[in-house]
């Protein structure tokens, strides 16, 4: 089922979130936050999956190779 424009703009506007807050971590001591590690691979891991739902069904798709034999 497709995406409507504006649920494609709110995971959009989430994702920038995500990377916000990614960004936003990196400049933190990270020995000041327990289980940083942990977060910021929950954030790219949120990240990419909500890339994947935006990218369309076709890009989704696996197409099969093609059978057609080059001309001799």
């Amino acid at each position: 089922m497709e995406l409507t424009q504006e649920e494609r703009a709110r995971i959009t506007d989430s994702t920038h979130k995500i990377q916000s807050a990614n960004d936003a971590l990196a400049h933190v001591d990270p020995t000041k936050i327990p289980e940083i590690d942990e977060i910021q691979e929950c954030l790219e891991n949120a990240d990419k999956t909500l890339r994947g739902v935006l990218r369309s069904p076709q890009e989704l798709s696996i197409k099969p190779p093609s059978d057609k034999k080059k001309p001799s």
